[in-house]
């Protein structure tokens, strides 16, 4: 395989806070080096060093020694700021299942009124 695990493509949709997002999610479950990293969330090794770098100097993740390689591992901070992306996408969802409901009932409602006109 190529050193280069993403496609340009979804390296350009990628926003770079989907990429953090991606970079904590991967983190999450155990501290991981930069080969493993960029294979999982599809990036060139070099665009994620960039974003790897932006999460240390937040303290988001921190660098670990994994053996005989460098790694990285999320810290509380990271944590927390992963929990409260979740807590934000989740709340955007439930607006928006809100919002498709509240069109369905107006259509709904305006469906009936016009029906009773029709009839009375």
């Amino acid at each position: 395989m190529d050193a280069d695990y993403g496609n340009e493509a979804t390296q350009m949709r990628k926003s770079k806070l989907e990429t953090y997002e991606d970079v904590l999610e991967v983190l999450v479950s155990k501290p991981s080096t930069v080969d493993h990293i960029a294979y999982e969330v599809g990036l060139d090794c070099t665009v994620l060093r960039e974003r790897l770098d932006f999460l240390l100097q937040n303290s988001l993740v921190e660098e670990r020694a994994l053996g005989r390689k460098e790694g990285y591992a999320i810290t509380e901070r990271g944590i927390a700021v992963l929990k409260a992306l979740n807590f934000q996408r989740y709340l955007k969802k439930v607006t928006d299942k809100l919002m498709v409901m509240d069109e369905a009932l107006q259509i709904v409602s305006k469906n009936g009124r016009d029906l009773e006109k029709t009839e009375g």
